[in-house]
This record gives C-alpha cells, structure tokens and sequence, in this order.
C-alpha cells in the first residue's frame, strides 16, 4: 500500500455478509499486531471467520472502509456501543480508523466502547477523539481476562 495515498481515497460503506472473509481479515491481521498490547484471541482463525459470516455481518450495523478497493477497516455498532474498531496494520496513522469514529458519531448522542488498559495507542486514540474513561475492569468480564476500560463519548445530541 503505498503510504502517500490520500485519505479521500477513503470510502466508507455498509459491510455486508459478501464482506465476511474481508472484515475477518482485517480483525485477524489487527489483533496479531498488537500481540503484546493485547491479549491473544481466544478463538481460532476459523472460529473468527464463522462469527463475522454468520452472527456480526447479519446482526450488527457493520461498516467498511476501502482503500484502493481493498477493505482495511471495520467498524461493528450495535446501538450506541462501538463493539469493534479495526484498521489494518498497513492502514493504521493514515485517517481510516478517525474516520470510521467520525461516521459511527453521526447522528448519535452518546458511544461506550471497551478497550484494553494495556492498549495505550487506542487508548490515546480514543482520548484524542473525544472519549472519556468512565469505568475500569480487572478482565472478569471479557473472554481474554485482560483489565479494560470502558469509554463514553457524548455529542452535542442527548
């Protein structure tokens, strides 16, 4: 990927089960990178793979962004919970997971998401797009067992 690219080359849209392999992909390649920032999945590659085709792509609001018609970045809401954020490691620090945070914020008054205490990028990321830490966990209720955060951000909408 050439790391020139403009950022509006950037399209966002609708992730769809057509996505599934794509979007699974982008989360796999994501989480093997932070190793050390994160915990290890708890899940298998294909495990993984069955979840996105069958349960998030068909049951969450799912979306993609596109960089050079390839898909580098996923966004999963479900309501006003940001349940997944994932940029390709290639992507990372070239706009795609601020823009993917700014469409997840339209129309919406409040976001809560949860990420790692460990993951200080997404931490800082989330801080400097507005996100405060409202909540800290000691893992016991997250599959890998790893101290979290919960985040809020809150519009102008209440």
């Amino acid at each position: 990927m050439n790391a020139g690219a403009a950022v509006t080359a950037i399209t966002i849209r609708r992730g769809t089960v057509d996505d599934a392999a794509a979007v699974a992909d982008v989360y796999l390649a994501s989480r093997r990178a932070a190793v050390g920032r994160i915990p290890r999945g708890v899940h298998t590659d294909g495990e993984v793979r069955a979840w996105f085709a069958s349960t998030v792509l068909v049951e969450h609001e799912v979306w993609v962004t596109e960089l050079e018609r390839r898909i580098v970045g996923i966004l999963v809401l479900r309501g006003d919970s940001l349940d997944q954020l994932y940029v390709r490691p290639e992507a990372q620090r070239r706009g795609v997971g601020s823009r993917l945070l700014a469409h997840a914020k339209r129309g919406r008054g409040r976001l809560r998401l949860y990420t790692f205490e460990a993951n200080e990028p997404a931490r800082e990321f989330y801080e400097k797009h507005g996100f405060k830490p409202i909540a800290f966990g000691d893992g016991t209720t997250n599959e890998e067992g790893a101290p979290d955060v919960l985040y809020e951000w809150r519009g102008i909408l209440r």
